[in-house]
Parts: C-alpha cells; structure tokens; sequence
C-alpha cells in the first residue's frame, strides 16, 4: 500500500490596511451589556467607523475612528499591552494571534477579529451570552 500525504501550509494574510464598517448585528444590546449610556449607543450606531491597522510581524497599531471620536491601541503579539475600550477604560491584555485570528480577552469581554479574505474583517465580540459581529471592508 502507498501513502502520500502533503503538508498544508496555510496562507497568512496581513491585516494592514483601511476597513470601512459594512454591516453589523446586535451592536445595541452589547453596548448596553458593556455600560455604554444609551445617549452614545443612539449617536454611534448608525456611524460607519473606520478601521486601520498597521501590522510590522507580530506588531499591531490598530486606530478606530467613530464620527470624532479615535481610539488607538498598539500591541506586540503575545506580550502583555495597555488596551483602551470603547468605554475609555484601560486594561492589561495579552493578544493572541492564531493563523488570520486576532483574540483578547478584556474583563469579561472575549474578541475575536478574523481575516476573512485580503478585503474583509469579521470581529465578533462577546460578553456573557450576548453577540455583536461587526463586517469591515478593505477601503
């Protein structure tokens, strides 16, 4: 009997670029969860924010802008960082990265952005059991 086999190697795509909001699913009922006043849930979530990630190996320098508002976070894969939320609270975190997933655990709060294709982002963001996923596009 003959066996062959060939070694998968899977393609690692680089998260650097300008990702437009494209669409997103229940992103009221996590901002609430998280205890975001409902007066900024209003204003934000009809905004399409813009996302830009420089990625130089393992490290990251990802910048969100929602109408005025900018959060800028930097972080070295699998090193200890200061993360700032979409509340303002900063925390310890450690990010991890496993083919295209980028995953932090902040609090209670487990995130996980995907790299789908060279033009696509998928972050899904959960605490507790409640879900939001949130699409971006390259722009």
């Amino acid at each position: 009997m003959l066996w062959s086999y060939s070694t998968y190697s899977p393609v690692i795509m680089s998260f650097s670029g300008k990702y437009q909001l494209e669409s997103q699913e229940g992103f009221v009922d996590f901002m609430k969860a998280i205890g975001l006043p409902d007066d900024m849930i209003e204003k934000g979530k009809d905004i399409k924010s813009v996302s830009e990630i420089e990625q130089n190996g393992d490290q990251f320098k990802v910048t969100v802008t929602t109408g005025p508002k900018i959060l800028t976070n930097s972080f070295t894969v699998g090193q200890e960082a200061e993360i700032e939320t979409l509340t303002g609270e900063k925390m310890k975190a450690v990010v991890n990265k496993e083919g295209n997933k980028l995953k932090v655990v902040l609090n209670k709060i487990t995130s996980i952005t995907e790299l789908v294709d060279e033009n696509t982002l998928v972050n899904v963001s959960e605490i507790s059991v409640i879900i939001s996923t949130r699409e971006v596009l390259l722009n």
